[in-house]
């Protein structure tokens, strides 16, 4: 259960990073089965444990849980809102022709997780602390805004699909090289591309931002930034590999049937 907080307040925390924003706390809505309907748990008290997973991950960066609410419900729910500040918040429609397209960290890590899970297996522990406690990139959210961040977004759904929000709200074309994508180790890049969760930050830079200031921010954060393509003229994402147009895995969609 602590997990499962941990993992709702990073999903929150992750969209103040993509904006560029400070974190000042956290309001959680639990929703806990009546005792009736909650399955067994032993001596776990579930509200207490998601409550410290949400905890934590804000006091990992500095924000703290301010308040909430607690009702009854059929099913655990979990609602997390984040609030923040920042000067010049940072959002998706603000990349242009020209401008680099880079990502953060590595990709891939919770797909290969989910993928033993789901064939009932355990995952590698470094693979398993990916999944369970995704960290919130809020200092390099930071970092990327100074630097003139033009658009930016977290990797939630996948990068496949978030590629492509991003050029619809920019009113761009993103072309994206596969064979330069960051991937977890074991992970090839079409997974890494489809892996949702991830929550590492797709940004939209200058084209004067290159390679010394991408070394400058991994020495800085102890974190990879990597340029995987550009922004140009038109709309939609253009996948290639070594030079050749395929067609990625989508990603997720909520809205799908």
């Amino acid at each position: 259960f602590e997990e499962i907080g941990w993992r709702a307040g990073a999903a929150a925390l992750s969209d103040l990073a993509a904006e560029g924003a400070q974190p000042i706390g956290v309001l959680v809505s639990l929703g806990m089965p009546g005792e009736n309907e909650k399955r067994e748990t032993g001596n776990v008290d579930p509200a207490a444990e998601i409550m410290a997973g949400v905890g934590a991950v804000a006091q990992s960066v500095g924000a703290r849980v301010l308040g909430g609410d607690l009702l009854k419900s059929e099913r655990y729910l979990v609602d997390v809102c984040a609030l923040g500040t920042c000067e010049r918040p940072v959002r998706r429609a603000g990349g242009r022709p020209g401008d680099g397209v880079w990502v953060t960290g590595e990709l891939g890590g919770c797909r290969l997780a989910l993928r033993e899970l789901q064939a009932g297996r355990k995952p590698a522990d470094d693979v398993a602390r990916r999944f369970a406690r995704p960290a919130p990139r809020i200092a390099a959210g930071l970092w990327l805004a100074r630097q003139g961040a033009r658009a930016m977004l977290d990797v939630s759904d996948g990068l496949a699909s978030d590629a492509r929000h991003l050029a619809a709200a920019s009113g761009v074309a993103l072309e994206i090289a596969l064979e330069h994508v960051p991937c977890w180790i074991g992970a090839d890049p079409l997974l890494a591309v489809a892996s949702g969760e991830e929550y590492e930050l797709l940004v939209a830079l200058p084209p004067a931002f290159g390679a010394a200031e991408a070394d400058a921010f991994q020495e800085f954060h102890d974190l990879p930034l990597t340029r995987i393509g550009s922004c140009a003229a038109g709309e939609g994402v253009r996948f290639t590999d070594r030079g050749l147009t395929i067609a990625p895995p989508r990603g997720f969609d909520h809205f799908a049937s």
